[in-house]
């Protein structure tokens, strides 16, 4: 949530500086901005770089190409280096939320092929983030909180020394569990008063609408526009998808769990993500979150669906607990980095 304390005015905050450079020639490649012509190329490079970094997630291809060259919900400046064979080697991104309300956020990611490594193109390439997410948020004018992230798995050390060289702090971690569909589940009743429907198109705003309020209260969230909601939700597999509905018909809680089949041979196996789960403060504390996620389980089994996924904020250790009460297990970690100003 956003600090009580008063803020001096946004640009005095900011310290903009007047010119974003990018990387020096010296480091062997041209720089210019990623765009759309340039996406197969920036889908290799991932895949390159995946076969070292072994990612414990992956962007859907809809969310790389918003990452990259921007949508309505989204303000994007890319920066590409190509060497002399035309080839894409190295790309950085400064993405903003476009409906940032209380906290003004400029997310970085880098991706560098792992033969051009250990060259200073790293470094050099999050001081060009750095002064362009300065830039940019300081374009918007509005005297908030700001908030310059990234986020790094727990695994890529010379990574995570590389930001906390640059200024940022380890602000918050996120741990990716999953289970076996086929181990054992607990019987999870929904509460007197509610139904389990899939979700549908026809429900889709409601989801939205309900979604912004139980993480309204969340550190860290910020109200998601449909154009937004429909990027996060690119992947989404209805029948995977539970929402616990009201007698009239209004949403109380809901799971979303997506199909990323381009993860699958990574993998090893078949999955559903629950990306994204949340009950509406008026039904917290009555074992509707457990209900829909056993509900989700037993969905992913009926469709031969080896594991199921999640994603946890550390913060709270009894968070983790009630996941691990019905069978989830941690794989791996993202921390997020941050400035905050």
């Amino acid at each position: 949530m956003p600090s009580d304390r008063p803020l001096a005015a946004l640009a005095e905050r900011l310290h903009v500086p007047a010119v974003a450079e990018v990387p020096a020639p010296h480091l062997g490649l041209r720089w210019r901005a990623v765009a759309e012509p340039d996406l197969d190329q920036a889908r290799a490079l991932i895949e390159r770089c995946f076969e070292v970094d072994r990612p414990i997630s992956r962007l859907c291809p809809a969310e790389i190409t918003e990452r990259l060259v921007g949508t309505a919900a989204s303000a994007v400046e890319s920066l590409g280096g190509f060497s002399h064979d035309g080839l894409l080697r190295a790309m950085a991104t400064v993405y903003l939320p476009a409906a940032d309300v209380d906290v003004l956020r400029a997310f970085l990611t880098a991706t560098i092929d792992p033969r051009w490594r250990g060259q200073g193109i790293g470094r050099a390439l999050l001081d060009w983030q750095d002064a362009r997410a300065r830039q940019l948020i300081a374009a918007d004018g509005r005297d908030l909180p700001v908030r310059i992230g990234a986020y790094v798995d727990e695994h890529l050390t010379d990574r995570r020394k590389l930001y906390v060289a640059a200024g940022f702090s380890p602000k918050r971690v996120y741990e990716e569990m999953r289970r076996p569909v086929a181990a054992r589940l607990p019987q999870a009743p929904l509460p007197a008063g509610l139904r389990l429907v899939d979700w549908t198109p026809a429900i889709d705003d409601a989801v939205r609408r309900a979604s912004n309020e139980a993480f309204a209260d969340h550190w860290g969230a910020e109200p998601m526009s449909p154009a937004a909601w429909a990027v996060a939700r690119a992947e989404i597999e209805p029948a995977w998808s539970k929402v616990a509905v009201t007698a009239d018909g209004e949403v109380a809680a809901f799971a979303l769990t997506s199909r990323h089949e381009h993860a699958w041979p990574r993998l090893g196996a078949s999955e559903g993500d629950t990306e994204r789960l949340g009950v509406l403060p008026g039904y917290r504390g009555r074992g509707v979150a457990q209900a829909l996620l056993v509900a989700v389980v037993r969905a992913l089994a009926a469709d031969g669906v080896e594991t199921a996924a999640l994603t946890v904020d550390t913060v709270d250790p009894t968070v983790r607990g009630f996941y691990e009460d019905l069978g989830y297990r941690r794989e791996g970690a993202r921390i997020l980095y941050t400035i905050e100003i």
